[in-house]
């Protein structure tokens, strides 16, 4: 089964150790829940703390009329992640480092994310970045356009969606224009999604429209997931070659295929489910 990162800051490939993830949750239920199920699914969970007197982070999901998903957090025990859990999560070691926006929210875990970059840039190690904007835990989301373009920064691939981009840079951007700002940047491969209408991407060249997959989705929730996690596990096994459109349709396949049953987690396609889905065509 893939296992999507989400606001973490290590992944590694199976050929070197563990898939690590580093966070923060709360001494209670939900956080003892969530480690014993991320060790079930083969993740290293030594790298990450429990925070005393303070509750796990929750995230409320539904979708819209039009079928595109939406989410609320209950900010807790992620905001703790700070500086020296970066330094002591062992970054060099890592074959991919993931991180995510919602952390850049909070000064102590936006901390730990531009230092965890910092410290990929140093090991070489490649960095992928799921943009993966929330609007709503930002006051200001100039700041999270200045914040996100600078993880972009020191990023192999950048991951976004239509919806984030138009967080970062307006109603009026398009899936074309937001790509070719964030490759000016220096990411080598930006790959933006907008749900049944397809994904683009682009290496510094032109820019390529994927289609969709025709499916009877039930919901939405862990489709963007499910695309980084086949676009991760592509570029790990290719050596970080350029992305491909074979590549993207890969992720546009198990995105596709994470909207066919309800649930985050339940819906993660592993990969013989996934090469069964495009052998089908």
């Amino acid at each position: 089964m893939w296992w999507s990162a989400g606001e973490c800051l290590g992944r590694s490939c199976a050929t070197r150790c563990a898939h690590p993830f580093c966070g923060v949750v709360g001494d209670d239920p939900f956080g003892s829940r969530l480690a014993v199920q991320l060790a079930a699914e083969g993740v290293d969970v030594s790298r990450l703390r429990r925070a005393d007197n303070e509750s796990t982070t929750l995230a409320y999901a539904w979708k819209d009329a039009r079928g595109d998903g939406h989410f609320w957090l209950l900010r807790g025990a992620d905001t703790r992640l700070s500086g020296d859990d970066a330094q002591g999560a062992e970054i060099s070691q890592l074959a991919t480092l993931v991180v995510g926006s919602v952390s850049l929210s909070s000064s102590s875990s936006r901390d730990a994310i531009l230092e965890s970059v910092r410290l990929a840039g140093i090991s070489g190690v490649p960095v992928v970045f799921d943009v993966n904007l929330r609007p709503a835990i930002w006051s200001d989301l100039k700041s999270a356009q200045s914040l996100c373009e600078d993880v972009a920064r020191g990023s192999r691939v950048v991951k976004l969606s239509l919806d984030d981009a138009v967080g970062l840079y307006g109603p009026e951007v398009s899936a074309q224009s937001a790509i070719e700002r964030l490759l000016a940047i220096g990411p080598k491969s930006v790959v933006l999604t907008d749900g049944e209408r397809g994904s683009w991407f682009s290496c510094g060249a032109e820019v390529t429209h994927i289609p969709a997959f025709a499916v009877d989705a039930v919901e939405p929730t862990g489709a963007g997931d499910a695309f980084c996690a086949a676009i991760i596990d592509r570029s790990v096994t290719s050596q970080w070659s350029p992305l491909s459109a074979a590549d993207v349709r890969y992720a546009a396949a198990a995105g596709a295929l994470a909207t066919t049953r309800r649930g985050a987690w339940d819906g993660l396609p592993n990969r013989a489910q996934l090469d069964s889905f495009l052998a089908k065509g």
